[in-house]
């Protein structure tokens, strides 16, 4: 099995070199999860990668913390924030469980994460512990297609276990909305919205809300 801090490592540098292959898509979230968050929060991004989506958000918001499993992801990310001035950002190596966090935190984003992680009801029960009673979850995720899905994810799905094999890709999950859903649900969130933007894209976006009273 791959190790994920050292998958995550190894790829760093071209990763963060990598365009974004989807910017309608991007530009999309980026503009609903604003939506979503106040000049005051304090937010928290787990499974970051290079920080692109946290150092856009920060500015809309009072702090971000930033974390990532793999430590060249978060190097990276800390030399982008000093190189666009954001100073509201703390940076921490760690797993999704974040366990060196105590929180509270008014939002917390999972962009590109859930399907990667290796136990998902703990991460899902550790995010709620950490957020505020009422505070936002937001992530998204990619699930499997319901119906006739893309070529490329067939494609993809055909050849993951060749490059998991060899160590070039790492452990992927591949959920349906419905069971993705459910599972956050039944950890103590209440989703507010759920959906694919655009229409085509096989992640999904979904915002949570934790109980006032859980």
């Amino acid at each position: 099995m791959t190790n994920p801090a050292k998958f995550w490592d190894r790829i760093a540098e071209k990763y963060a070199k990598s365009s974004i292959r989807n910017p309608d898509g991007y530009h999309q979230t980026m503009a609903r999860t604003r939506s979503y968050l106040g000049p005051q929060d304090r937010v928290l991004e787990v499974g970051a990668g290079t920080a692109t989506t946290a150092l856009e958000l920060a500015p809309s918001v009072g702090h971000v913390t930033i974390t990532d499993v793999a430590p060249q992801m978060i190097r990276i990310g800390q030399e982008r924030a000093k190189m666009q001035g954001i100073k509201n950002v703390e940076f921490h190596v760690d797993d999704a469980k974040v366990g060196a966090l105590t929180g509270p935190f008014d939002a917390v984003l999972a962009h590109n994460l859930l399907h990667l992680v290796g136990d998902l009801p703990a991460t899902l029960d550790r995010l709620h512990e950490i957020l505020k009673p009422g505070g936002i979850f937001i992530s998204k995720t990619l699930c499997k297609p319901v119906g006739r899905g893309p070529w490329v994810y067939y494609v993809a799905r055909a050849v993951l276990p060749l490059l998991q094999l060899i160590g070039k890709a790492p452990s992927v999950s591949f959920m349906t909305t419905r069971q993705l859903e459910q599972m956050i649900t039944e950890h103590g969130f209440d989703i507010i919205e759920s959906g694919h933007f655009p229409d085509r894209e096989l992640r999904r976006y979904i915002v949570a809300r934790r109980g006032q009273g859980t």
